[in-house]
């Protein structure tokens, strides 16, 4: 009978309208009667609005496909700084989006969050059908897109306090992967009006994704919920910068997410400058570059929550470290591919242009299992942490971890969209060099993804050393050892 009635009022409270006041998701019992409902539902709507966000965060990868250079006199120089700048904007948001599910809840910064995306796609719109204005107008317009950027914190946070730690691998990887997604849904509505229309009527895209935003904030506002326990705000972000680990999982993502998303960004120019360098006119290359660029945004994505799901399994630290290597190796394919390219002064064989896409496609599925396998050590960091909180019950255990948590995977998100501006300047100055090609910016990719090997091995993966069991009294300690693999 007491059974009943605490079934009764578990569904009783997770039915209160968009409010829950108090959340656990490690209570297997509530978990089953209802929880895991409640928490399948918020996942949904918050991949469908974030998906929305990362599309938007992504319009400009696609409208320079629909900018030739004699119309709207920007150079591919130009064209990949100004794809950098949406991403830096929306690297740095994520820092106040990651505190804002907990101080205004995760239903209404949803609904919020898909609303404002409505700014910068119109301003884009408009300037498609108006190509006269200057580029630092185009720049600031393009600045507007990084709200869609910020989503991805909020989002992952808000998620990160729905699920159990058993399965926050999983979940977070649908989520990002979900997300994600967007990237090359909005490159497939851009192919499929070039191949239709041809490269004149970017507008198109701007307009369908302005229904797109309004369905996803009805969808929020609907079906999700705030919860009444979340915490986050940056002092527990200063708090949990406090420990090494934290600096070490937010450089390891600019090599994961920053790859992602740079190479995202970027992708279809650099297929379209190659198609060019073919002989290709501008709509030729244009339409041909985006059969292609969507490819590799889309497997990146898809590969997200198996990434999450192998790092559940076997361990983040390894799967990340295995990550890199054929990051690594895809990067020294692209730099043999560019190299044979340069030789043959933009004339090389199919093979050659096949051996580059290949690389690319190589990168996108690879980071996209890392950004899965990243984000699993987060939390497992911080529950393995929490284990030596004195004083503590599992209750205050559970929240401290989550907190802190929650506030790293904003700051870790940030950090690794920097990434994604790195890789777009890397382009612009490779490109913008004597050579105009993009082998100078491979080798400085292939370095890169060397050192996140070595950083990996040393500080998740070497064997632990002996540790000594803090006093009741001693507080977590800042400056942890390396944790063994099965913690992360």
């Amino acid at each position: 009978m007491a059974d009943t009635v605490r079934t009764e009022t578990l569904r009783q409270r997770f039915a209160r309208k968009h409010y829950i006041d108090s959340w656990d998701a490690e209570d297997v019992e509530a978990w089953e009667n209802g929880g895991k409902d409640v928490a399948k539902r918020n996942l949904i709507w918050s991949v469908i609005a974030e998906h929305v966000g990362f599309s938007v965060w992504s319009v400009w990868s696609v409208m320079v496909l629909f900018m030739p250079t004699d119309v709207y006199g920007i150079d591919a120089a130009g064209k990949f700084f100004l794809v950098a700048v949406p991403t830096l904007v929306g690297a740095l948001l994520r820092i106040p989006y990651t505190v804002a599910t907990a101080r205004f809840g995760g239903r209404n910064w949803t609904v919020f969050s898909a609303l404002v995306l409505l700014v910068p796609l119109l301003g884009a719109l408009y300037l498609m059908l108006n190509p006269g204005h200057s580029y630092t107008t185009f720049m600031l317009v393009a600045a507007l897109a990084g709200v869609g950027g910020g989503n991805f914190a909020s989002s992952m946070t808000n998620i990160n306090a729905f699920y159990p730690q058993r399965l926050k691998g999983w979940a977070l990887g649908l989520n990002a992967g979900g997300g994600n997604i967007g990237v090359p849904a909005i490159q497939l509505v851009g192919l499929l009006v070039i191949a239709t229309l041809g490269n004149t009527e970017p507008w198109i895209v701007c307009a369908a994704y302005l229904v797109f935003c309004g369905v996803a904030a009805l969808g929020a506002a609907l079906f999700m919920d705030n919860l009444g326990d979340q915490k986050a705000d940056l002092r527990a972000m200063g708090r949990a910068l406090k420990f090494s680990d934290a600096w070490v999982i937010s450089f390891l993502y600019i090599g994961t997410f920053g790859s992602f998303i740079g190479f995202s960004f970027a992708f279809g120019q650099v297929l379209q400058i190659n198609f060019l360098a073919s002989g290709d006119t501008a709509a030729q290359a244009s339409l041909h570059a985006a059969q292609i660029a969507f490819i590799g945004p889309l497997l990146g994505s898809i590969s997200r929550p198996l990434g999450g799901k192998l790092a559940d399994r076997i361990g983040g630290g390894k799967i990340t470290m295995y990550t890199f290597v054929g990051m690594a190796l895809a990067a020294a394919v692209l730099i043999v591919a560019g190299t044979l390219d340069d030789a043959s002064a933009g004339a090389a064989s199919g093979g050659v242009f096949t051996a580059m896409v290949l690389g690319f496609i190589a990168l996108f599925l690879l980071s996209g299992v890392g950004n899965g396998s990243v984000y699993k050590m987060i939390p497992s960091i911080f529950e393995a942490k929490a284990q030596g909180l004195p004083g503590a019950d599992r209750a205050a255990k559970a929240a401290w971890s989550r907190s802190m948590s929650g506030a790293l995977i904003g700051f870790a998100g940030a950090i690794g969209g920097l990434g994604g501006v790195g890789i777009n300047l890397v382009f612009r100055g490779s490109y913008g060099g004597e050579a105009q090609s993009a082998t100078m910016a491979f080798w400085v990719f292939a370095i890169f993804y060397l050192v996140c090997i070595a950083v990996t091995w040393f500080v998740f993966l070497r064997r632990p050393q002996p540790t000594v069991t803090p006093a009741p009294s001693a507080p977590v300690p800042a400056q942890a050892t390396p944790l063994s693999d099965a913690a992360v």
